[in-house]
């Protein structure tokens, strides 16, 4: 148990509107994310958000993990997004001894919001971003029963997937054509469509660079957790650490799904994966 963890949810909210209303006011010394978690959804971010927050070298958002600027918040200003990172002083003395500080978020919409990616690359030429994926199959069930749970999603899930070509119609072109619009079935009934990954990871290189991508498989950070933080560290250019534990977050049992259902993902997801295996040049674990 943390000190944030007894903070009420309300206070800890109100603290957090207060800061980032000084840190507007502030925003030029305020250091600037060196590298982002942009999802997916339903994947692990936390746990290896948790794991990377406790670098002595890294600095994470003063409330929450992510921000949510470049999917939902971007008609606010520069100044805004800033105000929710450290002073570049305050980073610099977490990070005595380990090299420059290196800010950083986790927002999971990003990676699937198809303007999220473009506008982070503009926004940080130099931003290098983790994207860690989960077999979509147990992903699409995880993510219909996180939504379930919040009240966002009210259909089982077999037909949740039958209506969701219908419910995302157009949603796309809408959020392209107004920056001010925020769909709520493409955030909340997507399930299907964010496990397409091999889509997702070629928007990615093609905004970013394939140096500035590193790809994750869940899988394989809960099976040798030390080994992939070692290679996500590597990646960031950052000193070697390791965190006094690796844990696994809000992870949300339930009803297995059944074996038809998981057939008819399976055999949705397979070109997409074929596709994604040859991409990243390396096994998919859930495949």
């Amino acid at each position: 148990m943390t000190l944030r963890s007894l903070v009420p949810a309300s206070l800890e909210q109100a603290a957090g509107t207060a800061y980032v209303s000084i840190g507007r006011a502030s925003a030029a010394p305020r250091i600037v994310p060196s590298f982002v978690m942009v999802g997916a959804s339903r994947s692990g971010t936390t746990s290896l958000f948790r794991a990377l927050s406790a670098h002595p070298a890294v600095v994470r958002p003063v409330v929450g993990k992510g921000v949510r600027y470049f999917d939902l918040n971007v008609t606010r200003p520069w100044s805004w997004y800033l105000g929710h990172f450290p002073l570049q002083a305050t980073a610099r003395l977490r990070s005595r001894g380990w090299g420059e500080p290196m800010a950083f978020e986790a927002s999971g919409y990003y990676i699937f919001h198809p303007l999220a990616v473009p506008r982070l690359a503009r926004a940080i030429p130099e931003v290098k971003v983790i994207a860690m994926l989960r077999d979509p199959v147990e992903r699409a069930y995880s993510a219909w029963k996180h939504e379930s749970a919040r009240g966002f999603e009210w259909e089982p899930f077999q037909r949740a997937l039958d209506l969701e070509d219908e419910r995302l119609l157009g949603e796309v072109e809408r959020m392209t054509a107004d920056a001010r619009y925020e769909s709520f079935c493409h955030r909340h009934h997507s399930h299907r469509s964010r496990g397409e990954y091999a889509d997702q990871v070629q928007r990615m290189w093609e905004h970013l660079g394939r140096d500035r991508v590193h790809v994750l498989q869940s899988e394989s950070f809960f099976a040798q957790p030390e080994f992939e933080f070692a290679r996500v560290l590597d990646f960031l250019g950052l000193p070697d650490f390791r965190p006094q534990a690796f844990e696994q977050h809000n992870a949300r049992p339930g009803t297995p799904l059944d074996a038809g259902t998981r057939r008819r993902l399976a055999s949705h997801y397979a070109p997409y994966n074929e596709r994604l295996q040859r991409m990243i040049d390396e096994p998919l674990v859930w495949d």
